[in-house]
């Protein structure tokens, strides 16, 4: 007899994690808790509640974490202009701390032994969730069916489903990609993806038109930001979910934010994803463009030497690590005079800085003028400079020392 009476499980109403919910009941007999996360995905949420109830479950968790996704997870990453090996803006990665987060507090507050997940033992969502649900819960115990089960093919899945009545949703015009979508992006993988010489289909896209079929006048806006974080559009304060999901349409509408990516996976695997971000893609060129101006130069160094390290945290999934934290007051630290405002240009897949202002600007146009600076910089100063930072080269030179 297993020790575990109540599993709570992160459910999306979907055929996996409905199998799952099923296979907890028959193979724990235990009691199975639903917690169901609206992220902004952007799909109804209630068929997750009715198909639950209709699989025997009491207490159906279902609840709207957009804007905490948003304030507390989103917009600290892109303080720290955060990039996964040079490209990937994180939008999986980056709501998993959250999930694992609150499946800890409803196991806790009923009372439940253990939580489960559907990620595959292939995958780095399994390495995410457990990670911070352990550093949340030391002890707490997670069930990972996808580790456990002989359900490894969808004809097993769907033959379990069958004998067990569980409903099968046979959506028309149904994506044949496997795909995550939160408030910050939409990923796809599987189906032609999994041949890397192969072109995603233009229609694999759900949020984006194509750059060619964008708009041929340019889209003009502005974004300003307070101590690092963006708080209005065009004149317009918005709070983080809603800022994000204008930029998101307005984005998509200049055909900006798609990535074709081979990634390394955690578990050390290449996988190939694409990604479609538009929001976050002006965000970040925006962010960079207000710290341009605001931030001097070895603290804007320092920032990009940490961000490799600190955007492989957040992929690998430590978010509650205490290394992450540290780099997260340092980042915070840096932020504090970065307000202002970023007029951005968005062409037909592009964005582009084309003015940006702040009254904590570092940009003195008295010292960086081609026109007469009256004095303001003496330009006989860099000989001595310049003759200092050559002198090891200098000494080696004169040593003999070969430069090949």
């Amino acid at each position: 007899m297993s020790d575990i009476k109540k599993v709570v499980l992160a459910y999306s109403g979907g055929l996996d994690t409905s199998i799952i919910l099923k296979w907890l009941q028959e193979n724990y007999q235990c009691e199975v808790v639903t917690f169901t996360a609206d992220l902004g995905q952007g799909e109804e949420l209630e068929p997750a509640r009715q198909k639950a109830a209709g699989l025997g479950i009491k207490e159906i968790y279902i609840e709207d974490l957009r804007e905490e996704f948003a304030r507390d997870f989103v917009f600290p990453m892109f303080r720290a202009n955060t990039l996964y090996e040079g490209e990937y803006l994180l939008g999986t990665s980056i709501a998993r701390p959250l999930i694992a987060k609150r499946l800890v507090e409803i196991a806790n507050e009923t009372q439940a032994d253990a939580i489960s997940h559907g990620a595959t033992g292939k995958g780095n969502d399994q390495v995410r969730f457990e990670l911070g649900a352990y550093a949340l819960k030391p002890g707490i115990k997670v069930i990972a069916p996808w580790r456990e089960w002989d359900l490894n093919s969808r004809e097993s899945l769907l033959a379990y489903a069958e004998k067990h009545a569980i409903p099968v949703e046979k959506k028309k015009g149904k994506s044949p990609y496997s795909m995550d979508a939160n408030l910050l992006h939409i990923s796809y993988e599987g189906g032609i993806l999994e041949d890397t010489w192969a072109e995603a289909e233009d229609d694999m896209w759900r949020w984006s038109v194509s750059p060619e079929n964008a708009p041929d006048k340019a889209t003009y806006i502005e974004i300003r930001f307070e101590n690092g974080d963006p708080v209005a559009v065009d004149g317009v304060n918005m709070s983080p979910a809603q800022l994000l999901a204008h930029l998101n349409k307005i984005g998509g509408a200049n055909g900006i934010g798609r990535l074709d990516l081979v990634e390394n996976r955690y578990v050390g695997m290449k996988s190939r994803g694409c990604y479609e971000t538009p929001g976050g893609t002006i965000l970040l060129k925006a962010h960079r463009g207000i710290e341009s101006i605001t931030l001097d130069r070895e603290t804007a160094h320092l920032k990009d030497d940490l961000m490799p390290r600190y955007a492989s945290l957040v992929y690998n999934g430590y978010w509650w690590s205490p290394e992450r934290l540290a780099l997260q007051a340092l980042i915070d630290q840096t932020q504090q005079y970065v307000s202002g405002d970023v007029r951005l240009k968005l062409y037909k897949g592009s964005v582009s800085v084309v003015g940006r202002r702040s009254d904590h600007s570092l940009f003195d146009l008295s010292i960086a003028t081609f026109e007469d600076d009256r004095g303001a910089y003496n330009q006989k100063d860099a000989e001595g400079f310049i003759r200092l930072n050559a002198l090891r080269m200098r000494i080696a030179a004169n040593k003999g020392r070969k430069l090949k």
